[in-house]
């Protein structure tokens, strides 16, 4: 899949307690994540993948599995390569 989906595995099982996510699960409705994770993790891409998250960006759509996560990225990015060349 995306060459980020690892990064963002390694981040999110840092602030689970050391556990990992299956890529299509839902952080926040499996209980182990909460709403400041949420923040944390949108401030993370930001910082770690120079990604300015902004309005329609913040949709749990964007951020609930490990996966949309990574796939987020991997899409702002190659936007914004996209509109920078």
């Amino acid at each position: 899949m995306s060459e980020y989906l690892e990064e963002v595995h390694e981040f999110v099982a840092q602030h689970a307690g050391g556990q990992r996510f299956a890529e299509d699960e839902d952080m926040f409705a499996a209980g182990r994540i909460n709403s400041l994770f949420a923040v944390q993790l949108v401030m993370w891409v930001e910082r770690t993948y120079g990604i300015a998250v902004q309005g329609d960006d913040l949709d749990i759509a964007n951020f609930r599995t490990v996966a949309d996560v990574a796939r987020f990225v991997e899409t702002r990015l190659g936007t914004d390569a996209a509109v920078a060349s």
